[in-house]
């Protein structure tokens, strides 16, 4: 597929602003303080309530009664609403009708219910005087106790649960060398920093929800199913968003408890969840089991490849795809890869940033490096040596662009990678053991359909509306960029207005699909917009050129402000691009770290990532995006992990004071280099989506530098001083 405009010019080559380290253009609005979150919208909302939500304190059971008499005579209490007095949700999509519990009790801190008072304080109070008695039910918390009654997952986002390609088990029992390799991940938490939030208000039989939510148009669909209300009676808002990480792509508890209690007390209500009940009451990222199988020649070619994976969920749950990335990452003729889900009553595990291949990735890059060991290669030349140029899965497919090797080859000569001892325990800095680790960066760059409207107003100023959301990865400021190089105004010139359901449907923001899907729909509507300027001119849409607030053609030019008035709505639509060839974005990660051999205390001192991925919208956004990738890899390899308490079935350390995530300190010195690429059939900017990117590898590039430093392997996550302190080497 091309992309090109009438003149095959595309405008956005021109890189005057597309490809240049913008300032995040609302950047000041968070920075003052003044940009309004979900639960800040006092103006849109003014006299509002306030809900505290009444959660279960089982995992798994029946509600044998629910008494809320006390809380109803409570001082400045509103209302109580329960699933008994809230009458019947619908099943939305997304399985919304959970969102509520009762009788039946399906995990630990599931909403029961609602209390509305006249100040949160007074909320907080009545709801500790609810009383719940409970029938609890004996529960399945236990992965490893599950795994061997895993059924095959249902398919996915990712594709089919199993793929074969040759004869794995024949090619794998006749390998010279061969790796047979079982890893464990936890749990993780996305523990953004805004909480789940929601403003509801009703006029008449029309409800507004402000609310802090990545995908506009599923949720307002999924809301308006929940509560059996026509789609179009329901306004979703949600311009500013402190974090999503895919815990926010979905409707979530609190939106539908606001909107159920503003309909009872006939007045705005808000609600939001306390950090300790988001861990429990949202989704996670699912703890797995993976085992990996590589036979190899002694050369170093693979022949064989395997990776299973397993984890649970709840009943009608489904699986992420974490053997995703060996189906395309490495070549090997014989191939076989097998996803299996065992049910389980912890509360519900779905999409975290890069869902698949970060907890995949955290396994297969171990797995690559304990090949290469045993093949006694070096880590980066055994993956070179097993590159692939098509999907070797299907060979008639090749990938739009694959720079694999390139980011592994410039990432180790600026890394300084050759001065790296292969043999473990040998590095020491003072009292310090060091080592250097290495991992791929894999993850797919899918397309979905955007729309976007623009229209010109006065004095050649562009305002740009679509319902896309900016969950603090630049958003506005790369969909502005886009609208500026497109119409050829300068970046101050042009309003982005986002994350409101009454703009057109845009992709929203997951799947690393929302950058390069969301500025495609704005270039499609740009482009409508400068034929219809054109035609108010005169001038042949094909040879027009808009620069610097002018439209030329043919020796004649006006000011772009003259065409005020004009209004343009388009969208991109893909088709079945992906069928064609494989879109993905391509990386390397490295990493040195130090461990004390006294105490196994590790510090990672510094961490590369070089990143392939199509053209680059704002290497100054897009570097922070891969930065954060890289610190939430870090503490999938050292820090966190949702500890589930296995008699009662709920994550123990569910808060910030438990729950360990790392902060500057930990990570001195981080550096990303962008290659440059450019991908014409991803997009008609050429790019592709980096967000999720950076956290795919990361955590193995610091396991295997661990591995290194000590020589101590650790196949289950998270790398703990506990888990090395026996195998340390002597101290001289």
């Amino acid at each position: 597929m091309k992309f090109d405009t009438p003149a095959a010019t595309n405008p956005i080559d021109q890189l005057k602003v597309v490809g240049q380290p913008a300032d995040r253009i609302e950047g000041p609005l968070k920075a003052t303080g003044t940009a309004p979150y979900a639960y800040e919208r006092h103006d849109a909302a003014p006299n509002a309530a306030y809900g505290y939500v009444v959660v279960s304190t089982i995992a798994r059971g029946r509600i044998r009664s629910l008494d809320a008499s006390r809380a109803r005579r409570a001082p400045g209490v509103l209302a109580v609403i329960t699933a008994e007095t809230a009458g019947p949700l619908d099943k939305g999509q997304y399985n919304t009708v959970r969102l509520l519990g009762g009788p039946e009790i399906q995990h630990y801190h599931q909403a029961l219910g609602v209390v509305v008072a006249e100040t949160w304080e007074q909320a907080r109070a009545a709801a500790a005087l609810v009383q719940v008695q409970y029938q609890e039910a004996p529960g399945r918390y236990d992965l490893a106790k599950l795994k061997n009654a895993a059924a095959v997952a249902p398919p996915g986002f990712g594709g089919p649960p199993d793929t074969a390609r040759g004869d794995f088990d024949g090619a794998f029992a006749s390998a010279p060398v061969k790796l047979d390799a079982t890893y464990s991940t936890p749990g993780h938490a996305h523990a953004m920093m805004e909480p789940h939030a929601t403003v509801a208000a009703w006029n008449g039989d029309q409800l507004t929800v402000w609310t802090s939510n990545q995908m506009i148009d599923w949720s307002r669909g999924d809301l308006a199913k929940t509560l059996k209300i026509p789609k179009e009676k329901v306004r979703l808002v949600s311009p500013f968003i402190g974090g999503g990480f895919g815990g926010k792509l979905w409707v979530r508890a609190e939106a539908v408890l606001a909107a159920l209690g503003a309909k009872a007390v006939n007045r705005p209500v808000k609600v939001a969840l306390t950090r300790p009940v988001m861990f429990n009451n949202t989704t996670h990222r699912p703890a797995t089991i993976q085992r990996v199988r590589i036979g190899a020649t002694p050369d170093g070619k693979i022949t064989a490849i395997g990776h299973e994976s397993w984890q649970a969920d709840q009943e009608g749950g489904s699986s992420d795809p974490h053997v995703n990335q060996t189906r395309l990452l490495y070549a090997g003729a014989n191939r076989m890869t097998r996803t299996r889900l065992a049910k389980g009553d912890l509360p519900e595990a779905n999409a975290m940033r890069a869902p698949g291949e970060a907890s995949g990735m955290m396994a297969l890059e171990i797995a690559m490096d304990e090949m290469a060991e045993k093949l006694g290669l070096d880590p980066v030349d055994f993956r070179i040596r097993n590159d692939t140029q098509v999907d070797p899965e299907k060979p008639h497919r090749p990938f739009s662009q694959r720079q694999f090797v390139q980011c592994l080859r410039q990432g180790a000569d600026h890394f300084g990678w050759s001065a790296r001892n292969p043999r473990p325990g040998q590095t020491r800095d003072g009292r310090w053991l060091v080592g250097l680790g290495v991992a791929a960066a894999f993850r797919g760059a899918p397309v979905q359909t955007s729309a976007a409207r623009v229209r010109l107003e006065a004095g050649g100023l562009l305002v740009v509306e679509t319902d896309m959301t900016d969950i603090g990865t630049g958003s506005y400021t790369i969909i502005a960029q886009t609208a500026a190089e497109t119409m050829g105004v300068p970046l101050h010139h042009v309003r982005v207005r986002l994350g409101d359901s009454d703009f057109p449907v845009s992709a929203g923001s997951g799947g690393q699909w929302g950058a390069a899907s969301s500025t495609s729909g704005v270039y499609a509507a740009c482009m409508k917009l400068r034929e219809q300027v054109a035609g108010k001119f005169g001038f042949d849409p094909g040879q027009t050129a808009f620069q610097d607030g002018q439209v030329r053609s043919g020796g004649k030019a006006f000011p772009l402000a003259q065409a005020a008035g004009l209004v343009a709505e388009d969208a991109i639509e893909f088709g079945k691009l992906g069928e064609q060839q494989e879109l993905s974005t391509f990386g390397a990660h490295f990493v040195e770290a130090a461990v004390d051999p006294y105490t196994a205390e590790i510090r990672v001192r510094r961490m590369l990532s070089v990143c392939a991925a199509g053209r680059i919208l704002n290497p100054k956004s897009a570097r922070s995006q891969v930065i954060g990738a890289m610190v939430m890899g870090v503490g999938a390899a050292l820090m966190e992990d949702l500890v589930v308490d296995k008699r009662r079935g709920f994550f123990v350390n569910h808060d910030l004071a438990g729950y360990e995530v790392p902060v500057h300190a930990d990570i001195p010195h981080q550096e990303v280099i962008f290659l440059d690429e450019v991908d014409p059939a991803a997009s008609p900017l050429k790019a592709k989506g980096v967000g999720e990117l950076g956290i795919c590898g990361a955590a193995a590039a610091v396991a295997n530098a661990v591995y290194n430093a000590t020589g101590v392997r650790v196949r289950d996550y998270p790398v703990t001083l506990d888990k090395l302190l026996a195998g340390m080497p002597q101290v001289a």
